[in-house]
């Protein structure tokens, strides 16, 4: 939300001016977009059709070899010519806080929320720990592995640590956009806050922040919003992310059921936890949270 106290109020029509021209930025770069996206169809439909076309009598001649590797030499080229979506630096000076807002709303991706039958505790120690994402999401992530933490920095309400990651698996479809090993930055904002942050390929991220509030002592409400600046369709981008959401919730589920069986919060209120540097954000919210009631909240 843009506050009025980042609103010249001395200068109206300067503030009109740049408004407008913003307007026509964003409405421009939607226009090359749109026009870009709807080409990507068209070529493949075109490839595809000279493909049947040539294969119909039971061989390629060399017009039709030529055809076709033409018509895909200008597909990979058409992918090549994808127009930037982001303002120019002088449409950023101009409105830096109209586009600041812009870029979060454009950037968000998907919303989800849940009710869970499960100890807020046994959810904040899931996201915390870093193993889990080799053993309950070692299908939905194809055996990526944590290999090693690099950095570890206390906040005043939580921390960050970065850790990284390789893909295990020779077949694994991530590794056809992002390299063999990268940093993944996991923050814990305050005792309800969690983001998770992936590096994806040439400085592009997904964000994925999680939300967690306590109902009673054996119920939380869960949240999850998804943020990313990657340059792909954005239904598309939205289809798979709620699939993948989806997925990786199926199986927390009996994770976490397993976890409220156990007496979690004797991690929580004797003040141990494991000192494994993969479980350090969890020790960090032990430390910060541990002895307060908030964590098993009776409302």
């Amino acid at each position: 939300m843009v506050t009025n106290n980042l609103i010249p109020t001395d200068e109206p029509e300067t503030t009109s001016i740049n408004n407008k021209t913003l307007n026509i930025a964003i409405f421009v770069g939607k226009l090359r977009n749109g026009i870009w996206v709807c080409g990507i169809p068209s070529w493949i439909f075109g490839i595809g059709d000279r493909s049947v076309a040539g294969f119909a009598d039971g061989y390629l001649s060399a017009a039709e070899v030529i055809q076709i590797f033409i018509s895909s030499f200008f597909f990979l080229t058409w992918l090549f010519l994808k127009p930037e979506t982001s303002l120019d630096g002088n449409s950023l000076e101009i409105c830096s806080s109209q586009t600041g807002s812009l870029e979060l709303k454009q950037r968000h991706m998907i919303s989800q929320e849940y009710i869970l039958p499960f100890p807020y505790v046994c959810q904040i120690y899931h996201l915390l720990n870093l193993k889990h994402l080799e053993s309950i999401h070692k299908f939905s992530l194809n055996n990526l592995k944590v290999i090693r933490v690099s950095q570890v920095q206390a906040t005043n309400n939580g921390g960050h640590i970065k850790f990284q990651t390789i893909l295990d698996s020779p077949i694994n479809p991530l590794r056809m956009w992002r390299q063999p090993i990268v940093e993944v930055d996991l923050i814990l904002h305050n005792p309800y806050t969690v983001e998770l942050s992936i590096p994806v390929y040439n400085s592009k991220r997904i964000n994925v922040i999680f939300h967690a509030l306590p109902l009673t002592a054996n119920e939380h409400q869960f949240f999850i919003d998804i943020y990313s600046d990657l340059d792909w369709p954005k239904p598309l981008l939205q289809i798979i992310l709620h699939f993948a959401s989806w997925l990786t919730l199926f199986e927390d589920l009996d994770y976490l059921r397993i976890l409220s069986e156990k007496n979690i919060d004797r991690l929580l209120y004797s003040g141990r936890a494991s000192t494994h540097e993969t479980m350090w954000l969890f020790k960090r919210f032990v430390e910060l949270y541990g002895s307060q009631k908030l964590l098993t909240a009776e409302l």
